[in-house]
């Protein structure tokens, strides 16, 4: 098989991937399939699951960042995993390496050098305050970012800048993590996410997402 239908096998693939997405079929049987290509700008879950793959491995993604948000670090770590798996060095999540992606995650595990990954969030609002809940997979320290602003993040070398407000957690390592809010307005709705950083210094955060406090 030459080059040139190598090519053509491969976007073919991709896009049956993104067919099946379409029309509701579970196409592979794992948790991590990235369903679209993906490029700077971009946010979500699979980007999320892109930046925790990246991120068990030191060498394509250093920084290990997990912020759902595809930035300049991670267009970085793609273009290094690209590099090292013969795919031409773009930054960007196209046809052929959407297709190496899936591959390699299907059957790829996380190390002690990932980010840690944080799970069931779940807020609590009262009249004037509220408890942030969540667990990670691993030992990790815990800041709520808070603001009655929408927040803004963007990444930097080694953490997350957000806009907003912080309570932080004390600095035992943790697996589940509660901060408590207070002197918030009444019948008002907050914006907010956890930011997670582990005894290695991997850092991840949760998307923005927001809740009302009470009357």
């Amino acid at each position: 098989m030459n080059a040139q239908s190598a090519r053509r096998l491969l976007i073919a693939a991709a896009t049956v991937v993104a067919a099946g997405t379409i029309m509701g079929t579970v196409v592979f049987a794992y948790a991590d399939t990235l369903n679209r290509q993906l490029d700077i700008g971009m946010s979500g879950s699979d980007v999320t699951a892109l930046q925790t793959y990246l991120a068990s491995d030191p060498s394509l993604y250093p920084q290990g960042l997990v912020t759902g948000y595809f930035g300049t670090l991670t267009s970085a770590a793609v273009s290094n995993f690209q590099a090292r798996n013969g795919i031409a060095v773009v930054g960007r999540v196209g046809p052929i390496t959407l297709v190496a992606l899936n591959t390699k995650m299907a059957g790829g595990t996380s190390n002690s050098g990932s980010a840690p990954v944080i799970s069931t969030v779940a807020v609590g609002a009262g009249r004037n305050s509220a408890t942030v809940n969540w667990n990670t997979n691993q030992y990790a320290t815990g800041v709520v970012y808070y603001s009655t602003s929408p927040l803004t993040t963007y990444e930097s070398n080694g953490s997350v800048n957000v806009s907003g407000s912080t309570a932080m957690t004390d600095t035992v390592l943790r697996t589940s993590q509660s901060v408590a809010l207070s002197g918030l307005a009444t019948n008002t709705t907050y914006y907010y996410l956890v930011y997670t950083t582990n005894q290695n210094g991997n850092v991840s955060v949760t998307w923005p997402s927001s809740f009302r406090t009470t009357n």
